[in-house]
């Protein structure tokens, strides 16, 4: 797993534990700078360095939360959002900046890719949308959970336990794309070159 975020590995193993994989994370392995423009870009460069630093196939994903009022900020800077380094930290700026907005729509957008030390890339995305809180509620979760509530429920992310979480969410419903592909043979395989 092309991650050292405790929360994404916690979600990732509960998610695939239906498969007879080994999941080991990252290490020491360094990881490349998130420098892509698109959450596809992001986990492709993790997965495909860690594939090839670790000649095994490696998973990465990268996600965010795209909130309607700011433009779809903090989007694929979500985890440095405001070069800021906590996610208590963020959280308040993004609370700052929708101050006085009436609209507090916002999605959850996770890309799962599973790159191969060959090349081969698989792609799974995953999306959730919901409403922003005008303050953050719940002991669970991490990143943006506190503020987040899924259409159709009350909680948020951070209220729910961590099986109810992945059973809705944006990096659970990737992951359940992954785990059906694999589940039903072999996926198509899409070719690209590592350099």
């Amino acid at each position: 797993m092309a991650t050292s975020n405790p929360g994404k590995i916690r979600e990732i193993e509960e998610a695939l534990g239906g498969l007879n994989w080994t999941l080991q994370a990252l290490g020491s392995v360094p990881l490349p700078p998130e420098t892509g423009a698109t959450y596809e870009d992001n986990a492709a460069l993790k997965a495909c360095s860690a594939a090839i630093a670790t000649n095994l196939p490696a998973l990465a994903d990268d996600s965010g939360l795209e909130v309607e009022a700011l433009g779809g900020e903090p989007g694929v800077y979500s985890a440095r959002y405001g070069n800021l380094n906590t996610d208590l930290e963020r959280n308040v700026l993004v609370l700052d900046k929708l101050r006085r907005q009436a609209n507090r729509r916002a999605k959850f957008v996770s890309v799962v890719i599973l790159a191969y030390p060959d090349g081969h890339l698989e792609t799974y995305r995953g999306e959730l949308n919901g409403t922003l809180l005008e303050g953050p509620r719940g002991e669970n979760g991490f990143g943006y959970d506190p503020l987040f509530v899924p259409d159709g429920d009350t909680r948020t992310l951070a209220e729910m336990t961590v099986a109810e979480k992945r059973a809705i969410s944006h990096r659970g419903r990737a992951l359940a794309a992954l785990m059906d592909a694999h589940r039903d043979g072999r996926p198509a395989r899409q070719t690209i070159t590592i350099e």
